[in-house]
Formats: structure tokens, C-alpha cells, sequence
């Protein structure tokens, strides 16, 4: 039996964009081989995913969309691997007792984390992120920082000396980090290059790290490095069409994997 076999539509999707990512083009005739569906089913996939901005279809198949994952907006980027990313968010808001004291780095799947936390109580949040602050900005129970600096405005995320230096006045009890790469070999990683020393600070500060991926960011080494893999203590991602080995490979490290 293929491992692509028996997928939801959604497993689809994601395995068509890894598929996006490591070559020009896919053809309607070998995804339906490869997923044992019809190809009437590829197409309506395709169609839907082209509706999204995720990718372009051409005659017999589709290839990469123009802008990449990199140059996508918030918003969009709130699209790709939706319900992966709310399963994972669900999973390590778990982990989150009532009265802890967290950092949060910008992040997709942060942004989730923090819908799934609003209704926790007595938090203490300390963010770089304008998105995830404005998620608590109605919880009395939550006690947002938002840090000052310079600001990212197409992300919507604070960054440089200032905003360093304010992170170094605090010690967290849990940091929830997104990152954009992880590997047993090349650690941690983020297409940001001027949050790369945010999230790295907020590590340090903080007792606990708990990362969040889903599994497209699983193996892999992203633009800006971060910090080694042994930074982190626990590892929320998602079961689909992932690295096994990779995943091994991390918890040959001593991380905790969770996976959902």
C-alpha cells in the first residue's frame, strides 16, 4: 500500500505542495496513480488549490504559484495546512497550565496556539507578534507584553536591538516557538532573517521550549538559523505524510515528539 493511499483531502493538498516545492511540476495522470483517486478528483483538488493562490494549473497538471510561502501575506499563510496547524495549536495549548508565564515568536501556528490559550486564566503572554497580542485583547484573564522595536509591516511582528534588550528583562516559565526548518542536523530555522535573534533571546529566557511544525517544515534547513535542535524540549507536529526518520532522528536527540 502507497503511504500516499487513503489520505484525506487536505493530506492531498500538502503532499501536492511538497511535491510543488521539489520540482516544476505535477500531472493530474500520476497524482491520481499515487493517491489511487480519480482524475476528477485531482482536478477538483487542483482547482480548489489554485482558488487559494497555492499553485498555478497548466494543461494536464499544475505547477508552483508565482509568490512563494516566503512572500505570501499573514492571511494567506494562515491558509496553508489549516487544520494541521489548529490540531497542533489543540495540542500544545495542553500542555499550558492556568498562571503560566509564556513567550511567543510570530508565527502561523503560534497564531493558532494563542486562539486555542484566550480562554485560559491568569496567563502571563510576552510576544513580538501584533496578531497573537491582539488574539487576548479581550481576555481580562491574560496579561499581554507586546514588545517594542522596530516592526515588520508586512508580517506584523517587532524585531532588532530594542527589541531584544526588552526581552532580556524577563524570564518565561514556557516559550511556544514556530520556526520554518527543524532538523536533527541543522537545528532551527526561519525564512525571517530579523527575527532569527528574537526567537533565539526568547529561548534563552525561558525554562521550557515547546516547538510547533507541521510536518512540511519537518527535515527541513530554512534561510536564517536560529539555534541547535537541543534548544528545544518538546516538538508538536502533525502525523500525515512526514519523515519518520527525521523525526527518530529528533528524539534521538532527547527531544519529546508529540505527534497529532
Amino acid at each position: 500500500m502507497s503511504m500516499f493511499e487513503g489520505l484525506t483531502p487536505v493530506q492531498r493538498k500538502n503532499a501536492i505542495l511538497e511535491m510543488l516545492n521539489n520540482g516544476d511540476e505535477v500531472r493530474v495522470s500520476e497524482l491520481a496513480e499515487k493517491f489511487c483517486i480519480t482524475p476528477a478528483t485531482v482536478r477538483s483538488d487542483l482547482a480548489e488549490m489554485e482558488e487559494e493562490g497555492l499553485l498555478r494549473r497548466v494543461h494536464g497538471g499544475a505547477v508552483g504559484a508565482k509568490k512563494s510561502y516566503f512572500n505570501m501575506s499573514v492571511n494567506d499563510r494562515m491558509k496553508i495546512n489549516r487544520d494541521e496547524k489548529i490540531r497542533i495549536a489543540k495540542a500544545c495549548a495542553s500542555l499550558i497550565k492556568d498562571g503560566d508565564t509564556l513567550m511567543i515568536n510570530s508565527g502561523t501556528t503560534t497564531h493558532y496556539v494563542a486562539r486555542e490559550l484566550a480562554n485560559r486564566v491568569n496567563l502571563i503572554v510576552l510576544t513580538n507578534a501584533v496578531q497573537i497580542a491582539e488574539e487576548f485583547a479581550s481576555v481580562s484573564s491574560v496579561k499581554v507584553i507586546l514588545l517594542g522595536g522596530h516592526l515588520d509591516l508586512q508580517y506584523k511582528f517587532t524585531y532588532g536591538n530594542d527589541t531584544v534588550k526588552q526581552i532580556q528583562t524577563y524570564k518565561a516559565d514556557i516559550m511556544i516557538l514556530s520556526v520554518d526548518g527543524i532538523s536533527a542536523k541543522h537545528g532551527l530555522a526561519t525564512y525571517h532573517s530579523l527575527e532569527s535573534d528574537v526567537s533565539r533571546r526568547m529561548i534563552e529566557r525561558s525554562n521550557t521550549v515547546i516547538a510547533v511544525a507541521d510536518h512540511s517544515k519537518i527535515g527541513r534547513e530554512g534561510f536564517s538559523y536560529i539555534a541547535p535542535i537541543e534548544s528545544i524540549d518538546t516538538l508538536v507536529t502533525n502525523t500525515g505524510p512526514v519523515d519518520n526518520t527525521e523525526l527518530n532522528k529528533i528524539r534521538i536527540m532527547g527531544i519529546d515528539v508529540k505527534e497529532c
